[in-house]
């Protein structure tokens, strides 16, 4: 799922390339759209909040889309070949001036009044991009439950918004702990939301997520995706596993050092059981 300084990219690049200007085409591929016609109504802005995706309109109107696991908007010029997957995918197409704005496999988008926004996005805690950032409301969120571990409780969008598993997994490694250590037992938990916000802060204007400050491929991230590799501060090897809410279909992937990062985490895996030695095996 894309982090929120991805959405808050895409939400920019969008902004730049149609705000100001009416809809020439909107062609919304989704049942409960398909008869509604956008086209001469001016794009207003396109922003983000947490993940999620705001394009408002002249008449009140905002076009509200998410990209949970492998949504995606793609902008090209007029005439250019789009190149984001098969047509079949495509649940919206936006063109002002001589932009495209092509939506690819959103498994949300509703069109709202503009003033009834809070609907799909009242929810949220405060937004780490967003002008309106309350670190100290994040923090009360975060630790009105103690007992729950500090991974699970970043990746809930209704304590802070914005934070997705990549981050979780730097987050973490980067304060010392695992992801399986209740937040009340995290030390300094201000520092871990601010160093939330700064590394959402320092991604957001580029494409990817650096936390190391090494852009070489293969080091721009302390653990996350890099089961059995070492460890790029102690060489220990990176371990991974399950971790947040599978009964609401929110676990992930969790990546953490052994030795770097303190706190409970799974034992490892033993492995296939080999089965009885065999009779001739020496002893």
């Amino acid at each position: 799922m894309p982090e929120g300084d991805t959405v808050w990219l895409t939400a920019h690049r969008l902004h730049a390339a149609l705000a100001g200007q009416p809809l020439v085409r909107a062609d919304l591929r989704v049942p409960k759209l398909a008869t509604v016609d956008l086209v001469g109504r001016q794009v207003l802005a396109v922003v983000p909040r947490g993940k999620h995706l705001m394009a408002r309109l002249e008449g009140d109107m905002t076009l509200h889309s998410h990209l949970r696991m492998d949504g995606a908007w793609h902008l090209y010029g007029a005439g250019e070949r789009w190149r984001g997957g098969p047509m079949h995918q495509v649940r919206a197409v936006l063109a002002a001036g001589e932009r495209v704005a092509v939506g690819y496999r959103l498994p949300v988008l509703e069109l709202l009044r503009t003033e009834e926004e809070g609907e799909a996005v009242g929810h949220l805690g405060p937004d780490l991009l967003g002008p309106d950032w309350d670190a100290e409301q994040a923090l009360a969120r975060l630790a009105a439950d103690p007992d729950r571990p500090v991974g699970e409780a970043l990746l809930d969008q209704r304590n802070l918004a914005g934070i997705g598993n990549v981050y979780v997994a730097e987050l973490c490694f980067l304060r010392g702990v695992t992801p399986w250590t209740p937040f009340g037992a995290v030390p300094a938990p201000e520092r871990l939301v601010a160093l939330a916000r700064r590394l959402l802060e320092a991604n957001k204007a580029r494409p990817g997520h650096v936390t190391t400050g090494d852009t070489r491929r293969g080091r721009t991230h302390w653990v996350y995706g890099r089961e059995h590799q070492p460890c790029l501060r102690c060489g220990t090897a990176v371990r991974s596993a399950r971790h947040g809410d599978d009964t609401r279909q929110q676990d992930r992937v969790a990546y953490w050092c052994p030795r770097c990062q303190r706190g409970p985490a799974p034992a490892p895996d033993p492995g296939p059981d080999p089965g009885p030695a065999s009779s001739s095996a020496r002893c």
